[in-house]
C-alpha cells in the first residue's frame, strides 16, 4: 500500500491529499528517511509524523486490504512515542 494511502486509511492524517502534501513537505518520514507519497509501506516500518503541535512515532502492525472503520484503525499501528 502507498504511504499516503496508508496514512489516510488508518486515520493518522484525515485525507489522502493532505497526507501526500505532508510527505512531500518532509513532515512524514518512513524508517527515519524522507520519502515519496507512493513509497510502499511494509509490516514493521516506522512512521515519524510531525503534527503542528507534536511529533509522534508509529510502527506499522498490519496493512489494511480496504477501507477501515475509524474505531478499528488503531489495530493497524502502534504508537511508540509522542
Amino acid at each position: 500500500m502507498r504511504l499516503d494511502d496508508y496514512l489516510s486509511t488508518v486515520f493518522l492524517i484525515k485525507r489522502r491529499t493532505v497526507a501526500k502534501e505532508w510527505v512531500q513537505a518532509g513532515k512524514v518520514k518512513l524508517n527515519g528517511k524522507a520519502s515519496k507519497p507512493g513509497k510502499e509501506v511494509r509490516l514493521g516500518d516506522r512512521l515519524e509524523i510531525t503534527y503542528p503541535r507534536q511529533k509522534a512515532v508509529f510502527e506499522i502492525l498490519e496493512i489494511p486490504k480496504k477501507s477501515v472503520p475509524k474505531g478499528e484503525a488503531e489495530k493497524f499501528y502502534k504508537q511508540i512515542e509522542v
